[in-house]
C-alpha cells in the first residue's frame, strides 16, 4: 500500500472536519480537552476520598458521604469518559458526522466543570442546581449519540439505549434525594452500577476490535481478533439478572450464584483473545485489557462467594474490584488507546503503561480485600487512593505533551 493510500485511510474520519479557525490544539478533538481534565481531576479527587475514609478530612456532604461519593464516582466520571469516547469514536463508525471542536467543545467542558464545581460544594449550592447541570450534561451526550439510535442498521444502537436507560436512573436517583421517590437512593446507585457495568462490556468489545486489531497490524501478526456477540450479551444479561434480584432481593442466597454465574459469564469473554492462528495473549495491550475483564469477574464472583458462605460480610469492599478495578481500567484504557492512536502514534507499550496499569490492579486489590485486614483498614483506605491516583499521574507525564500538541502525522484533529 502506498503512503498516499495510507493517508487517505488514516483520514476517512476527518474528511468532514469544521472550518473553524484558530482552534486551540486542545479543542482539536473531543478526547483532548477531556483527558487533560479527567487525569487531574481522577488524583484530585481519589486523594481527597482516601483522606476522608481514612479520618484525615471531614467532608459533610448533606451529612450522607457514602451515597455523594458514590454517585460522583459513578455518574461524575461516566459522562466525561463518555464523552471521550463518543466524540473521538462517532466520527469513525458514521463516516460524514462532523467531529465536535473549538468553540462548541469549550462549552461543553465548561458544563462538565460546572457539574463538578457544583457537586463538590453541594451543601451551598444545593441538590437542584447540581442535579441540573449533571443531568444536563448525560443529556448532550445522548442527543450528541442520537444518531447511532436511528441508524437504521442498528449497528451501535444498543450504547444510546443503555445511556437513555443511564440518563433515566440519575433522574430516579436525585428524585430519591429530594424526596419525590420513596426509593432507597443507595439501591438506584447499584442499579446505576449495573446499567454503568453493560455500558463498559458494550464499549469494550468496540474499543478491543480497534485496539487489538491495531496493535496486530503493528507487529505484522497476520490473524484478525474479532469481539463475539454472544459472549457479551450472555455477560449483559448475567449483569441484568444480578442487578434485578440485587434490587428487588438482596437478602436471597440465590444472588449469591447469580454473582458466581455473573462473574464467570464475564470472564468467559477473555475466550476471544484465544485465537486460531496465533497467540496474542503475550501482548501488552491484550493482557491490560483481559484484567478488565478478570477485575469484573471478581468482584460479581467474590459478592457473590461472600452472600453464599460469608454472611454477604464485605460486600461494599468487594464491590471496588468492580468500580475501582473493572471500570478505573477501562476509563484509563481508553485513555491510553486513544492517547496514543488519535494523536497520530502507534499503539505503544513501555515501562510507564505497564506501571498505570500494574498500580490500578494494586490498588484494587488493596481496598477490595480490607475484610481481611480490619485492624489496618484506616491505613489501607489511604494506600489504595495513592496508589489508584498514581497511573494519573503517570498518564499526565506521558501524554499531556502529547494531548497539547498538533497530531504527530500532521492530520487535523
Amino acid at each position: 500500500m502506498s503512503t498516499q493510500e495510507e493517508k487517505l485511510h488514516a483520514t476517512n474520519h476527518y474528511l468532514y472536519y469544521p472550518d473553524e479557525e484558530n482552534i486551540p490544539t486542545y479543542l482539536a478533538y473531543g478526547f483532548r480537552p477531556i483527558f487533560l481534565l479527567l487525569a487531574p481531576y481522577f488524583i484530585i479527587s481519589i486523594v481527597l476520598w482516601g483522606l476522608v475514609w481514612s479520618g484525615y478530612l471531614n467532608i459533610p456532604f448533606m451529612d450522607n458521604v457514602l451515597t455523594w461519593h458514590i454517585y460522583e464516582m459513578l455518574f461524575g466520571v461516566l459522562t466525561a469518559g463518555v464523552m471521550a469516547f463518543l466524540t473521538t469514536g462517532l466520527p469513525e463508525l458514521f463516516p460524514g458526522m462532523i467531529p465536535f471542536v473549538g468553540k462548541r467543545l469549550k462549552y461543553i467542558m465548561l458544563l462538565w466543570v460546572s457539574g463538578r464545581v457544583s457537586f463538590w460544594f453541594i451543601d451551598t449550592t444545593g441538590v437542584y442546581l447540581t442535579a441540573l447541570l449533571n443531568l444536563a450534561m448525560l443529556g448532550w451526550l445522548i442527543w450528541f449519540a442520537k444518531d447511532i439510535v436511528l441508524d437504521k442498521l442498528q449497528r451501535h444502537a444498543s450504547l444510546g439505549y443503555i445511556l437513555i436507560a443511564i440518563f433515566g436512573i440519575e433522574v430516579w436517583f436525585f428524585a430519591s434525594i429530594l424526596g419525590w421517590s420513596g426509593s432507597d437512593s443507595m439501591s438506584i446507585l447499584r442499579v446505576a452500577l449495573g446499567a454503568i457495568v453493560i455500558l463498559v462490556l458494550l464499549v469494550m468489545r468496540r474499543v478491543n476490535m480497534e485496539a487489538v486489531n491495531e496493535l496486530m497490524e503493528d507487529k505484522g501478526i497476520d490473524d484478525i481478533y474479532i469481539s463475539r456477540p454472544p459472549l457479551t450479551n450472555l455477560a449483559v444479561f448475567s449483569v441484568i439478572l444480578f442487578t434485578a434480584v440485587e434490587y428487588l432481593y438482596p437478602t436471597n442466597s440465590a444472588l449469591g450464584w447469580i454473582g458466581l454465574a455473573t462473574g464467570a459469564s464475564i470472564l468467559a469473554i477473555t475466550s476471544d483473545y484465544s485465537l486460531e492462528d496465533k497467540f496474542i495473549l503475550n501482548q501488552p495491550y491484550v493482557i491490560y485489557m483481559f484484567f478488565i475483564f478478570v477485575m469484573l469477574s471478581l468482584g460479581y464472583g467474590l459478592m457473590g462467594w461472600s452472600i453464599l458462605f460469608n454472611e454477604g460480610n464485605g460486600i461494599s469492599s468487594f464491590r471496588h474490584f468492580i468500580t475501582a478495578g473493572g471500570l478505573g481500567l477501562s476509563y484509563l484504557m481508553v485513555m491510553i488507546t486513544i492517547g496514543w492512536i488519535h494523536t497520530g502514534r502507534h499503539l505503544t507499550s513501555n515501562i510507564y503503561t505497564h506501571l498505570m496499569v500494574s498500580f490500578m490492579i494494586l490498588a484494587t486489590f488493596i481496598r477490595g480485600l480490607i475484610p481481611f485486614f480490619q485492624e489496618y483498614q484506616m491505613q489501607l483506605y489511604l494506600w489504595s487512593a495513592i496508589a489508584w491516583s498514581i497511573p494519573f499521574i503517570i498518564f499526565i507525564k506521558v501524554f499531556f505533551n502529547f494531548l497539547l500538541a498538533p497530531r504527530a502525522d500532521g492530520i487535523k484533529g
